[in-house]
């Protein structure tokens, strides 16, 4: 009777886990669309209006509570902010940014759908974790379609210069190996953490994430002096970084530490594909197209490689982990 208690108790985490995994990808797939919409702007210009907005919201929000917030962390909690606010948000949104505007959307996803095998074959490593050699058929499914995403950009002709595609590439593979870290480093230090909730850790993450952008402000408004953009542009730059400031990195961030905490980082790394699919949606809603064959196949994968990863974590219950 109580070891069903307690299965039950783990399938509940473990679904609610998973319902904060597809709502931050829900959001989290915005962001591949925001260059598109702000395209006037360069990545930079569009990073740092992004991050400033997050960190002025998140602090804001953080301002009646901040002594008793930040009493509860120490230096190295701070270093390990200045880390995860780099490489999982200034650096990975520049890199996505200059990704999207010179190698297309569909490119970038190809590249970022390969996030799930990276954090995956890393979270296998972690004590408790579902071995590897149980996850060879999620992940392959994950390869695959994450190579039919990014099938037909790359069987298409090319719209732009062989130079420019090899950039948008590596700027995307660049962006993988940062959020990796980010997702990876996150995840173990939200499960060591129990005195900051994942909202507030989220909050503390903008606050430095805004410090940042605010280093580079200079930089990008020095850029900006030598383009031509007219009142209209400015204003759409303010809408689309205040919107994917709210919905990405306020809803978004906090959606995923809750996750972090309720799911295996084998388990996380699978969440992730839910980012590139919301982005692949949002793109054929921008492009008003149906998706193609192959795309729709990366779908059917996609789902496949979600369900049969959570049905090896379900044959082992116990490695669910008990963060709060």
């Amino acid at each position: 009777m109580t070891t069903d208690i307690i299965g039950q108790g783990r399938s509940n985490r473990t679904a609610v886990g998973v319902a904060c995994g597809v709502g931050a990808g829900a959001l989290w797939g915005l962001v591949f669309l925001a260059p598109e919409l702000a395209r006037a702007f360069n990545p930079l210009q569009l990073t740092v209006g992004r991050y400033l907005a997050y960190g002025l919201i998140a602090g804001l929000l953080l301002a009646p509570r901040w002594k008793a917030v930040t009493a509860r962390i120490d230096r190295r909690d701070w270093l390990n902010l200045f880390w995860l606010a780099l490489t999982g948000n200034t650096l990975y949104y520049i890199l996505l940014s200059a990704a999207v505007q010179t190698g297309g959307i569909a490119m970038t996803s190809l590249v970022i759908g390969f996030l799930p095998v990276a954090v995956t074959i890393i979270g296998s490593r972690d004590q408790g974790a579902v071995p590897l050699r149980r996850l060879h058929l999620p992940l392959l499914l994950c390869v695959g379609g994450a190579v039919c995403i990014g099938w037909q950009a790359l069987a298409a002709p090319a719209e732009t210069s062989h130079m420019a595609r090899f950039t948008g590439f590596a700027c995307a593979v660049g962006a993988l190996a940062s959020w990796t870290f980010f997702a990876v480093r996150n995840a173990r230090r939200l499960r060591d953490l129990e005195a900051v909730s994942a909202h507030d850790w989220s909050l503390l993450t903008g606050v430095v994430t805004g410090a940042q952008s605010l280093l580079l402000l200079p930089v990008a408004l020095l850029i900006a002096a030598g383009a031509q953009h007219e009142a209209g542009d400015w204003m759409r730059l303010a809408g689309v970084s205040v919107g994917v400031a709210v919905l990405a990195s306020i809803v978004g961030n906090n959606l995923w530490n809750r996750m972090s905490r309720l799911l295996p980082l084998t388990l996380v790394g699978q969440m992730i594909l839910f980012e590139t699919l919301f982005a692949l949606i949002y793109g054929f809603a921008w492009e008003q197209r149906l998706p193609t064959m192959m795309e729709a196949l990366a779908f059917v994968l996609v789902v496949l490689s979600v369900a049969t990863c959570l049905r090896a974590h379900r044959a082992r219950p116990g490695v669910a982990h008990e963060g709060a």
